[in-house]
């Protein structure tokens, strides 16, 4: 049986698992692709000490369709909301982030919601609506774009004095990519951070792979697996300090 090179050489990205005998065919993907905002890690480190759980998960991204069966230590013990192992990976390193900024930038705002332009009085306002009344304080264009502000500038400073960004992924979102719109700008910005969460709505990570192989390598959640409610307790627990 091939061994594990993690203990001596550590798997920090994709490439590193992809060499590693034992790892390389579950994460045989490059951990970077051309295209909006350059190449980052599609690996996060597997932290033992991250959640706890309770039977099984087999679902093929964080979205999953396995059992929720996982609890992340930030998750409070009276907490009813519950993760597939594959979530509590892809969101300890966005977690670790929200951790060290609320100490070093306590005043910064919770998330920066980037969406597209049609869905902002649709699925974009449900989702702040519901991350809003959960306390989480939003970066909203329909309620932070004031009249006569530089659109560019204030979406520049939305991005900067937010702890972690939403990308709501949509039909209308896969239509406005390809355009290189205001969209496109934010999401290239989010992607530079470890700090990004896809939420895909009312579309696939298969339709979104067409459109940009980098968003799509980055696990996020799925209201094709979860209410859009759930998703939002998901996200204010994750930025909760």
């Amino acid at each position: 049986m091939a061994r594990c090179t993690a203990p001596s050489r550590g798997h920090r990205s994709a490439a590193a698992a992809a060499n590693c005998p034992a790892c390389r065919n579950r994460y045989g993907r490059p951990s970077s692709f051309g295209g909006y905002g350059g190449g980052y890690s599609s690996y996060t480190p597997y932290s033992s000490t991250s959640y706890s759980t309770s039977g099984s998960s087999s679902s093929r991204s964080s979205g999953g369709s396995g059992r929720r069966t996982a609890k992340p230590r930030w998750s409070g013990a009276g907490s009813a909301v519950w993760y597939t192992t594959e979530q509590v990976q892809a969101l300890t390193p966005v977690r670790e982030n929200v951790e060290d900024l609320a100490v070093s930038q306590p005043d910064l705002r919770d998330v920066f919601l980037c969406h597209a332009w049609d869905d902002r009085q649709g699925s974009a306002k449900e989702l702040y609506d519901l991350l809003d009344a959960r306390g989480v304080r939003v970066w909203f264009s329909e309620r932070d774009l004031g009249l006569g502000v530089p659109m560019m500038r204030a979406i520049d400073k939305g991005l900067v004095n937010s702890r972690i960004g939403i990308v709501l992924v949509t039909p209308a979102m896969l239509k406005r990519l390809p355009a290189e719109g205001v969209a496109d700008k934010e999401l290239s910005a989010l992607l530079r951070r470890e700090r990004l969460i896809p939420v895909v709505h009312g579309t696939t990570y298969e339709e979104l792979e067409k459109v940009s192989l980098l968003l799509a390598s980055r696990a996020g959640l799925s209201t094709a697996e979860e209410t859009m409610a759930d998703v939002a307790a998901k996200i204010a627990e994750l930025v909760s300090i």
